[in-house]
């Protein structure tokens, strides 16, 4: 993780409460950081339902294959986590294969459990097999770690899966009509576009959900939170997404899409992955700016989704953001090039609350030494309304510095 913390980073970490139903443990391995965390496991009560989301990437990790291999054989339940840092375990060939198992394995026997109950991810340097005698050395004494899941635990959890991070990512919430509360963490900074990222989530519930309601959840939440920020257009062979309810608080499980309780799980979900993801866009490597993107007036939601993708992922957009340019003409170019529906006498533009295109052509009211001191915030807001339908959709982005190119020049070293 960067010494150097972003300055867009949250003022701390959040208070995470226990979780029923789930133990944390940490430990320093040493697979690729010295002297510090890089492996991290959540150990399951019995009974667990477990609902995923992973990366769209045609070249998954081990650890992904893994997971999915065991969710697609009918396993909705789960008896624990294991995540290392600094290798993502990813164009790894039969040995990466073989590290999972292992991984998997070990954790099992430690425990006590089914190894198919035993989810795995990895992040780090594509392309470098994980060091299985250090694996069989390190996973028995992070078993032996676990301990509850207290406010330091889930802050050192956190810490135990980043990469070029430079801050701890988490974030819970409350079911206020139970006892029941919902945390998580994630990681990511780097490598990040929709339809998952170079980022890993874990959520976890202590209220009890079906898993095929769990799993509903959590691709509504997905949708409207991971699948909704960038910060560079690359994706993942890594992304994973993992939710977990353990039921330990309250047992009456939710396995109805009409029980009472379902909204109000689902509205904090929505909150908690949201905040995560905004986090991820506030930790982009080298960004600046938080920027929010919104596309109304568009022909469908999946079109204004297109239209603000494109804007939030083109590379002149950004570096004009990054400059504090108000060069709205790249917001024109990145509209048309998207491929969907949009007339240009019909656009509108807005950069913050300035109105800068109209009808076709710049707004006759136009400022820009305006709309330059909105590009000077820490957070900026870009606007645009096609003119032609109803759909509306939001993404959120960082600019691109001289920052990004610097980690990444230098991500192996």
């Amino acid at each position: 993780m960067s010494e150097s913390v972003s300055r867009l980073a949250p003022a701390s970490f959040p208070d995470i409460p226990p979780i029923a139903g789930v133990q944390l443990a940490t430990y320093a391995a040493g697979i690729k950081y010295e002297s510090r965390p890089d492996l991290f496991l959540a150990s399951l009560a019995e009974g667990t339902s477990v609902a995923a989301a992973f990366t769209s990437s045609k070249c998954p990790s081990a650890p992904v294959e893994w997971c999915r291999r065991i969710l697609n054989q009918g396993n909705r339940t789960a008896r624990a986590l294991v995540c290392n840092s600094g290798n993502a375990n990813a164009f790894t060939g039969a040995a990466g294969t073989a590290s999972a198992t292992l991984t998997a394995e070990v954790v099992a026997r430690s425990l006590g459990v089914d190894a198919e109950r035993v989810f795995l991810a990895s992040t780090g340097v594509i392309g470098e097999p994980l060091p299985d005698d250090i694996l069989s050395d390190s996973l028995p004494a992070l078993v032996d770690n676990l301990g509850v899941a207290s406010a330091e635990a889930w802050v050192e959890a956190a810490g135990a899966i980043c990469t070029t991070d430079t801050f701890s990512k988490g974030s819970a919430a409350r079911i206020n009509s139970t006892a029941a509360h919902i945390a998580g963490i994630a990681k990511g900074s780097g490598m990040i576009a929709p339809d998952m990222a170079t980022m890993l989530a874990f959520v976890f519930t202590d209220l009890a959900v079906a898993p095929e309601i769990l799993q509903s959840c959590l691709s509504t939440s997905v949708a409207a939170s991971f699948n909704c920020i960038t910060v560079d257009s690359d994706t993942s062979t890594s992304d994973t997404v993992l939710l977990f309810a353990t039921g330990e608080q309250i047992d009456d499980e939710i396995s109805s899409p009409t029980d009472s309780r379902l909204d109000e799980f689902q509205g904090a979900l929505d909150s908690v992955l949201l905040d995560l993801a905004h986090q991820v866009v506030r930790d982009g490597e080298g960004a600046t700016k938080f920027v929010q993107v919104t596309v109304t007036g568009a022909e469908s939601d999946e079109s204004a989704h297109n239209i603000a993708r494109s804007i939030a992922e083109s590379p002149l957009v950004s570096t004009a953001l990054a400059a504090e340019d108000a060069n709205w003409g790249r917001i024109v170019m990145a509209v048309g090039k998207a491929g969907e529906r949009a007339d240009r006498d019909r656009l509108s533009i807005w950069i913050g609350d300035e109105l800068v295109a109209a009808g076709g052509a710049q707004h006759r009211d136009y400022s820009e030494p305006r709309a330059t001191q909105h590009l000077k915030q820490d957070e900026i807001e870009l606007r645009v309304d096609v003119g032609i339908g109803t759909g509306a959709a939001t993404v959120w982005t960082c600019d691109l510095t001289h920052g990004y190119i610097e980690i990444n020049a230098g991500y192996r070293s």
